[in-house]
């Protein structure tokens, strides 16, 4: 597959491989994607490398937000009337920027993908505005995490620094959306192209057992 072949040199053919997951708990699409995008690690041997983004990282910027927000929500509502998901919108003044800071928190903690879970169904499914701390904070301690700790975490300069870099380093490896996967130098945008990115976990799995 020349330059952008995966290398699994060394390893057994059960290695996980790395996944770069850009992600932004403000979007629509990253709420469809976290009903399906854990397939990739529990049936395909993936590993996501979480690069949570705040505020309006990896989003369309607000001038343009504001056209594209009608069409955006019927477009959701008919992917979540198909996977047989509710879906209530938050509030239009939502600011993920503490609820990325918090996954940070909880990826430490172990607790990532209930984290995710739980965030993203307390947003887009209930309709919550969990750039509220006292909204996010009652999520995490329903997956287990300790309020206090989390409630320094959000507030941490350094852990919002990390977001940046974040979005940084999206923009130098070509990633221009949310969610955005990243295998090698494979992009695969959106939650629609989650399949893709199973079938090529598949592909590379198949070469490192030959």
């Amino acid at each position: 597959m020349g330059g952008d072949r995966i290398r699994l040199e060394n390893c057994r053919m059960t290695a996980p491989i790395d996944i770069t997951l850009y992600f932004n708990f403000r979007s629509p699409y990253c709420y469809l994607a976290s009903k399906k995008m854990f397939t990739l690690v529990d049936d395909h041997g993936g590993r996501f490398i979480w690069r949570p983004l705040g505020g309006w990282a990896g989003r369309s910027p607000p001038e343009r937000a504001k056209y594209k927000i009608p069409i955006v929500r019927q477009d959701i509502a008919r992917w979540c009337r198909r996977m047989g998901i509710p879906y209530k919108p938050p509030p239009i003044t939502t600011d993920p920027t503490i609820a990325a800071a918090g996954s940070l928190f909880a990826e430490q903690q172990g607790c990532l993908r209930e984290y995710i879970v739980a965030v993203m169904a307390r947003e887009w499914a209930d309709g919550c505005d969990i750039g509220d701390p006292e909204v996010l904070l009652a999520v995490g301690e329903s997956v287990g995490l300790d309020r206090e700790a989390l409630a320094q975490t959000i507030r941490d300069e350094e852990v919002l620094a990390t977001l940046e870099r974040n979005h940084e380093e999206a923009s130098e490896r070509g990633a221009f959306g949310v969610p955005t996967f990243i295998i090698g130098d494979h992009i695969f945008w959106g939650q629609d192209r989650i399949d893709f990115v199973a079938e090529y976990l598949d592909e590379l799995r198949g070469e490192a057992a030959m």
